[in-house]
């Protein structure tokens, strides 16, 4: 396949000079590179694209492909338990499609119910990638609503982060939830905005934003996005980033939903930094001055 090579999408932040042939987040100085400073950080690595996508429900890996490659994703999630990333060695592999070298590849823990469950999947997934850290930990509490059970969530957890890796953890949007997910070490916490698959959009933004304000790691909606103004919607809320795969996959053009999330993105991530003016239930006021009319 000719497809594009993001092999320099990210960069380390304790690494200054690291991939001074490229630019991938911002201007190079000399022969150092330097971080974006409004690139997305997780686990002390930068990454220039705010949106994350998953790998499931595409009709085959070419049309997988095409549409990250539309997105402009960085962070690629995959299913452990659902996904050939070597497990099967006669069967396609995803990692033919979307190589470990243009992209960070986040192992998920879908279909799990335990957290036992969750902790050994993880643990395959690390030694099929190489000794890969940085993982998603959802552990659901039933196969109807696919709503988080926060007690396996928090147990598993405790275990994946004594053993090392770095844990972006799917929960409820419970703040007092997050706020423990947080205490113990997960390097990202991402509240669904509705439930998995739903595309309901968000449909409780005041507890996301009590997450937001009292979170010291990145914030990342996941589950529930149904369209690009729900993920617009999100960085507008203040959300580091957004985590998808229904909405662009199950679009009746994937490819082409992919390019309108990635817009939709980085403008609700615009409209976040430039701050939207004030909501008012009266006292509007004319667009033009009002001053030195003609009379």
């Amino acid at each position: 396949m000719n497809a594009p090579d993001n092999t320099h999408a990210l960069a380390r932040l304790d690494d200054p000079a690291v991939m001074a042939h490229d630019d991938p987040l911002g201007t190079h100085r000399g022969d150092r590179a330097v971080v974006h400073p409004d690139a997305l950080v997780i686990a002390g690595r930068a990454y220039r694209s705010r949106l994350l996508v998953g790998t499931g429900k595409y009709k085959d890996f070419d049309e997988t492909r095409a549409a990250i490659d539309a997105s402009g994703a960085d962070i690629v999630t995959v299913a452990i338990r659902r996904t050939n990333i070597g497990q099967n060695a006669n069967e396609p592999s995803l990692l033919d499609y979307l190589p470990p070298p243009q992209f960070t590849l986040l192992p998920n823990t879908a279909g799990c119910y335990t957290a036992d469950d969750a902790v050994r999947t993880l643990k395959l997934a690390r030694e099929l990638l190489d000794g890969h850290r940085l993982v998603k930990l959802e552990v659901l509490g039933d196969s109807h609503t696919l709503f988080p059970n926060v007690r396996e969530t928090i147990r598993a957890a405790e275990t994946l982060i004594k053993d090392g890796f770095d844990v972006m953890v799917y929960t409820s949007d419970d703040p007092i939830i997050a706020r423990e997910l947080e205490a113990l070490g997960c390097v990202a916490i991402m509240p669904l905005a509705s439930l998995i698959g739903s595309g309901m959009g968000i449909l409780n933004p005041w507890n996301l934003r009590l997450i937001i304000d009292q979170s010291k790691v990145p914030v990342l909606v996941d589950a529930g996005v149904g369209t690009a103004s729900d993920a617009a919607v999100a960085m507008e809320l203040g959300c580091a980033g957004v985590l998808m795969n229904t909405a662009i996959a199950s679009a009746q053009r994937p490819v082409l939903m992919a390019g309108a999330m990635k817009k939709a993105i980085e403008a609700g991530r615009e409209a976040y930094l430039a701050g939207r003016m004030p909501r008012k239930s009266y006292a509007a006021s004319p667009s033009s001055p009002t001053g030195g009319l003609i009379r």
